[in-house]
């Protein structure tokens, strides 16, 4: 594996996470720290060894709690017990629980957490956990239910299509059409010598009457539990009990919150960025009885969702003695996590890097401090039968982010660089002139042969004229071959005309390249820092 990095302003990242990750101080001020600042990891490490709220054994039994639903390895277990210990701390990371694991990014999230955690222990002599936070209180089911793998020269996007009901997304259960689906899927992948791994590294995971978010928790151990990484989340009862404190002034200080998070959105968009998150006037949802999650709205002095109505106090009380009942939306699951955890740092991707900018102040009000934001590693994996043939043509490879008719007409224009018309016209020019000469000589030796000797020159007009058509045709043939590996090159490291980690399902590189394909990442990144994004070719 070769790494060439890649400045993000060169590809198409926001305007604030560029200036984020070359430190501008004009976005820094909406944080609470540099994440490239050695110092910024040991101010959050004194700032986490002075709070007293941590609850140590509180955070070993709520990780056992959860990570037994997902697994019985003693390794997880063993990374949970560590947690009694006050010199161990967490990095954390996470999303959305999506079908097979999702996209590349998925993988990126989590080797940032693996080898953060490795290198902040060995900085700050202290255990650092790696934590992947199962985004399992998302109900945007369209979001996790779709796939994109390479096919040849194009992209096949793979969807299960089952009813969620309005359902928090990691609670939804695959029925039976899963079954059909990966076969799919394994047909768009075609057969390597790691396809029988892959398959039942799939099987394992994703089967009928299996949950999104307990196939997406058991996939990740299976990948990297060995590196030691656990997991958590917020749909669990032990956390909704210990964070129930937090919905209830999320209640009472709403308007003061709104403010807040308003005034930081608002002033990030005088500076030239933008609010990732639209701002509402709460930031909890209700769980019905059958498991829809509703959004809560303040209005007329009444909280309410689509078909129900609550007095503040009425809230009050159902948080105070049915906390499952309530879930947090974007804003508050920091919140949430930040309070179960000793969180040194979170390793986020340029859409979360943006909506911790709105938070510095939504933090204070709990009297909380924001942990180092840590920008995940971005990534583009350049196969060899890609980049042999980026070898061939005139573009770089930030280049094809452009549109696909953009750069094959500025292939178009840097190919042209003979003028066939110009090239035959001085040929036959030369031609005539020297033929005319001949003829002379030819007469004064033997005028009846003056007409053979112009047939000839005709003759060799025509040929010529058959050879400009036999390269033009070349040319085409050539242009034609070029123009296919543009769009080759295109749908591979752009698909979608979006980056390649944000589209393509980590599991083709695996189906491909071998399940160990991480470790080599691992390894490769290992003294790598996530300033800039990383091309590499394997």
């Amino acid at each position: 594996m070769n790494l060439t990095p890649i400045p993000f302003d060169q590809l198409p990242f926001s305007k604030l996470f560029q200036d984020y990750t070359t430190s501008k101080n004009s976005v820094l001020e909406f944080f609470e720290s540099d994440p490239f600042d050695s110092n910024s990891f040991h101010d959050r490490l004194n700032t986490l060894i002075d709070d007293e709220t941590i609850d140590r054994k509180f955070i070993v039994d709520f990780l056992k709690d959860f990570n037994s639903d997902f697994t019985d390895s003693e390794n997880v277990f063993a990374q949970i017990e560590k947690f009694s210990d006050p010199d161990t701390f967490a990095i954390l990371t996470g999303q959305q629980v999506t079908l097979f694991g999702g996209p590349l990014y998925t993988i990126y999230k989590t080797i940032t957490a693996v080898l953060y955690a490795k290198k902040l222990s060995k900085e700050l002599n202290k255990n650092v956990i790696p934590v992947f936070w199962l985004a399992d209180e998302d109900h945007d089911f369209e979001e996790v239910t779709g796939i994109s793998v390479p096919d040849g020269d194009s992209n096949c996007t793979l969807q299960y299509n089952g009813e969620s009901d309005d359902k928090r997304a990691a609670s939804v259960k695959f029925d039976s059409s899963v079954e059909e689906l990966k076969e799919q899927l394994f047909e768009v992948l075609h057969d390597t010598d790691f396809t029988e791994k892959v398959k039942k590294f799939i099987d394992k995971n994703y089967k009928k009457g299996e949950s999104f978010g307990r196939a997406f928790g058991k996939l990740l151990l299976d990948l990297f539990s060995d590196e030691g990484l656990i997991l958590a989340g917020s749909n669990n009862l032990k956390a909704k009990e210990y964070t129930k404190h937090l919905f209830v002034k999320s209640i009472r200080d709403h308007k003061e919150i709104q403010t807040k998070l308003d005034d930081t959105t608002y002033n990030l968009i005088e500076k030239g960025y933008h609010g990732q998150v639209h701002v509402q006037s709460s930031n909890l949802f209700y769980v019905e009885p059958d498991g829809r999650r509703e959004k809560l709205e303040f209005a007329e002095n009444k909280w309410t969702t689509a078909t129900r109505k609550f007095e503040e106090s009425e809230l009050i009380e159902i948080i105070d003695h049915d906390p499952e009942l309530i879930s947090p939306n974007v804003f508050l699951r920091p919140i949430l996590q930040d309070s179960i955890l000793p969180v040194i740092s979170y390793a986020g991707g340029p859409g979360e890097v943006a909506y911790y900018a709105q938070m510095k102040d939504f933090y204070r009000h709990f009297e909380m401090q924001m942990p180092v934001i840590l920008p995940r590693f971005s990534i583009t994996l350049v196969e060899s039968s890609i980049s042999r043939i980026i070898e061939k043509l005139p573009f770089s490879i930030t280049e094809y982010n452009q549109r696909i008719e953009d750069l094959e007409k500025q292939f178009v224009i840097k190919s042209e660089t003979k003028d066939l018309e110009k090239l035959f016209r001085e040929w036959k020019n030369y031609v005539d002139e020297l033929t005319l000469k001949m003829k002379k000589e030819i007469e004064e030796v033997d005028p009846s042969l003056k007409a053979s000797a112009g047939k000839a020159s005709a003759i060799y007009s025509s040929e010529l004229d058959k050879l400009k058509g036999k390269l033009y045709r070349s040319v085409k043939e050539d242009e034609k071959i070029q123009l296919n590996r543009i769009s080759k090159i295109k749908h591979n490291l752009f698909p979608d005309q979006s980056l390649q980690e944000r589209q393509t399902a980590f599991v083709y590189f695996m189906n491909k390249y071998g399940l160990n394909i991480w470790d080599d990442l691992l390894s490769l990144l290992e003294n790598e820092k996530p300033d800039t994004h990383k091309a590499i070719d394997i």
